[in-house]
């Protein structure tokens, strides 16, 4: 009886024997195109697509190219939701990308994709060789995107940190050897040239002459071919997709010389370098190899996040233990942590306590307590004690897969000055080939003995990597910082409006302070019907339904046994309900005084309850200034730059704040739309803000400020609509983020500054002659070299 295919399920053919080792075991194939297929899905990584399918697939065409073998299974459902995200009704993934030599190449990916009007968003980040890609699912797939990649001469595969390590090792090993082969050879083709050099003066004989020369050829042709393959590589892609990239005037120099070398070799007339060519390869691919070293630290820091991820987890099924991998746990598993473990997905403890050290998420070192009711997040470690949890998010909708998805994209942001150096590089290649041309003209008539290598210096000299790279290595580093530091990049333009920040806006609960409420007074009216207890326990149950902190100093007196119907919660008000069909609000007294008559003095309380709109209790709350309030708001100060409270809180509570720490200027009783009309004015008095806050009420603020940076506590509606995220709940993170976005913005313009002066200066020293092919080669290299090595100091 025949075998079943294991990849499209058709009988396998009597006497074929194909297999494809699957999960540790050999699987039958019916056909040299299912194995291909299988094959590709295994290489790449990607065995899980086999676990979660749901039926088999279709039978393989071995006609199929082999560039759509490699891509076709990943428009699995199944299998894609491990590495994209549904975004905006688009689906969304980061690629990491292979065969890219320079920023040029991003551009080149981007420019490319984003003529496809299915392609929503396409942002390459070439320091990390990555892409964050958002496309319209209906009108095109993941598989032909890729391949659109593929057809102008780059590898794309869905990122995982396990294969961009591979990747990054692979590249470098084939650096290695192209480096080994290059430098070996160029070191026995400077021995032969030492020898040509002595026959010009002694006079060697002909056939001796013709003997050196021809095997100088044959030992500097695989330096040429092997060697500079990935300049040719690289060019011919820019050419194909009608762009011009550093490396065609690097691929031109080359053939040009090694051309002219071999005609006078085999017509034995005219002067040969094949010494030159062999040392230009060579030192062009030492600079290459440095660079890519440069680059590869600063995407194994970024890519390092996705190593904290388990590989197994311990589930409960019918109250018995099993072990199955971690990228298969599903929303409701509960999943047992022992102490020291890692934990494998985002969930709620359902049972136990321990202390979790969340270091690698928040860049804070001091294990936090966790208990019943509390939520955990993947790659977090668990202390000293045993906990069970319930999933409650999916691992491609995970804390840490956002953290990285995010990192991505802010790093892939593109600023003002980035964009306008992109489209100056782009144009200075056709100026530096031109420039080229007239060179070559000019000494060809002027001094035809030096004309070649002076073409040869400009080419070289002036390619404008250094200024392609200037920006996307500074982002990169500068968004690791942060990240490492606790502070999470959502929104990419971050590090560019941070430095011009002028004017830092403030809620004060839960953001200058702890947000940590007591209750201290109760005071109620004498004819209340309600005893003490009961009181508490109706303002407790209306108030589970706030976010506001306040809200958490009644959690203690919640009666499960009274309940109000028809909540409703007025954002940055209160909240209101039916209690034996009573209406029941507790919130702001300026809010309740709007609804019947408020008694004057308590209007300094930080919460009223009225029944039917009549006064009937005040609570009075103490909270805490944070330990960094203080040391925040002076640095404020000390820079010259504004603080601005706007506090929904009442004026005694504001005013008891102001006389503990010092602002260029506050405001009470601000309810969310007040809040944005102060924003607002600011900016119309020309000043860029930044809104620091952690409640609903800041939401719509956030939206209006140029910068929204939200408190790692604050409510889950003020996270999701920030520009930056504290995750270690700690104030004084901001001047860290303002620190780093500074020295950013430093480091991005002495890059250009470098970039841009040195073309300026060695463009016209080599049209003069006066750069030798190897001082162009040695420029070129460090010049990107400084670039990318000056933005790695932003990761110490």
């Amino acid at each position: 009886m025949n075998q079943d295919c294991f990849h499209c399920g058709e009988d396998v053919p009597n006497g074929l024997n194909l297999f494809v080792t699957i999960g540790n075991k050999q699987q039958e194939m019916c056909c040299y195109g299912c194995q291909a297929v299988a094959q590709a899905i295994v290489e790449n990584g990607l065995e899980d697509y086999y676990r979660f399918r749901t039926e088999k697939n279709n039978k393989v065409d071995a006609s199929i190219p082999e560039g759509l073998l490699n891509t076709q299974f990943i428009d699995d459902e199944n299998l894609q939701n491990e590495f994209t995200f549904d975004v905006d009704n688009c689906k969304e993934t980061i690629l990491s990308i292979d065969g890219m030599s320079c920023a040029a190449c991003a551009w080149l990916i981007e420019k490319q994709l984003s003529q496809q009007s299915s392609i929503v968003e396409i942002k390459v980040n070439a320091t990390t060789q990555r892409a964050t890609v958002k496309w319209d699912n209906t009108s095109i797939k993941l598989s032909e995107i890729l391949n659109k990649i593929g057809k102008i001469g780059y590898q794309a595969m869905p990122f995982k940190a396990n294969l961009a390590e591979q990747s990054n090792i692979k590249q470098k090993k084939a650096f290695i050897r192209r480096l080994g082969v290059s430098g070996i050879l160029t070191m026995q083709v400077m021995m032969i040239a030492f020898g040509l050099y002595f026959g010009a003066f002694s006079d060697l004989a002909s056939h001796n002459l013709t003997y050196l020369r021809g095997t100088s050829f044959v030992l500097t042709l695989p330096i040429v071919t092997f060697g500079a393959f990935p300049f040719y590589t690289g060019a011919i892609a820019a050419l194909r997709a009608k762009r011009l990239s550093m490396d065609v005037p690097v691929s031109i120099a080359i053939i040009l010389a090694f051309s002219a070398s071999a005609w006078a070799t085999f017509n034995q007339s005219g002067e040969v370098y094949f010494e030159s060519v062999a040392m230009f390869t060579f030192l062009l691919l030492i600079g290459k190899f440095l660079e890519f070293r440069a680059r590869s630290r600063a995407a194994e820091v970024s890519s390092n996040l996705l190593k904290l991820m388990p590989l197994t987890a311990t589930i409960l099924v019918d109250d018995s233990e099993q072990i199955i991998s971690a990228k298969q746990l599903e929303v409701g598993n509960l999943v047992i942590i022992k102490p020291g473990e890692t934990i494998p997905g985002d969930g709620v403890i359902v049972q136990g306590s321990s202390s979790v050290n969340e270091s690698m998420l928040t860049g804070e070192h001091a294990p936090v307590s966790k208990t019943i009711g509390a939520t955990v997040y993947a790659g977090t470690v668990n202390s000293d004690g045993n906990l069970t949890i319930t999933i409650n998010k999916s691992n491609s909708d995970s804390f840490l897969t956002n953290l990285i998805r995010l990192s991505e994209n802010a790093q892939a942001h593109k600023p003002a000055i980035a964009k306008l150096s992109d489209k100056i590089a782009q144009y200075f290649v056709a100026l530096i080939l031109l420039t080229s041309i007239a060179t070559a003209v000019y000494w060809s008539i002027n001094a035809p003995e030096e004309a070649f290598w002076i073409t040869l210096s400009v080419l070289v000299a002036t390619c404008p990597c250094a200024l392609s790279l200037a920006t996307p290595t500074a982002l990169t580093c500068g968004t690791i910082k942060l990240n490492k530091s606790g502070i999470m990049i959502k929104s990419g333009h971050v590090l560019e409006t941070v430095p011009k920040v002028d004017c830092f806006a403030f809620d004060k609960t839960g953001t200058l302070t702890n947000g940590e409420f007591s209750l201290t007074l109760i005071e109620r009216m004498p004819d209340c019907v309600f005893d003490k207890d009961t009181l508490l326990a109706i303002a407790s149950a209306l108030e589970t339904h706030s976010e506001h902190p306040i809200a958490k100093a009644f959690a203690q007196y919640r009666e499960h046994d009274i309940n109000l119907t028809n909540i409703e919660v007025i954002p940055g008000c209160g909240v209101q309900g039916i209690y034996h069909d009573q209406l029941v609000k507790i919130g702001k007294y300026s809010w309740l005084a709007e609804h019947g008559a408020l008694p004057e003095k308590y209007n300094d309380a930080q919460c009223i309850l009225t029944i039917d709109d009549k006064f009937d209790s005040a609570f009075y709350l103490s909270d805490t200034l944070r330990t960094d309030t203080v040391q925040v708001l002076n640095h404020i100060q000390s820079a010259h730059k504004e603080s601005l409270l706007i506090s929904g809180d009442n004026q005694a509570g504001v005013e008891s704040f102001i006389e503990q720490a010092q602002l260029s200027e506050y405001h009470h009783t601000c309810s969310a739309s007040d809040k944005l009309n102060i924003i607002e004015s600011k900016q119309k008095q020309g000043k860029t803000v930044a809104m620091v806050g952690d409640g609903v009420n800041d939401s719509p603020v956030f939206a209006a400020a140029h910068v929204a940076i939200a408190m790692g506590s604050g409510t889950e509606i003020a996270k999701s609509g920030a520009d930056v995220i504290l995750l270690n709940n700690k104030l004084s993170s901001l001047l860290q983020l303002i620190t780093t976005s500074n020295k950013t913005s430093r480091i991005i313009k002495q890059n250009f500054a470098w970039a841009f002066g040195y073309n300026a200066i060695v463009l016209p020293l080599a049209v003069c002659g006066f750069i030798t092919p190897y001082l162009a080669v040695l420029g070129m290299s460090a010049s990107s070299i400084i670039v990318v090595t000056n933005s790695l100091r932003l990761l110490k």
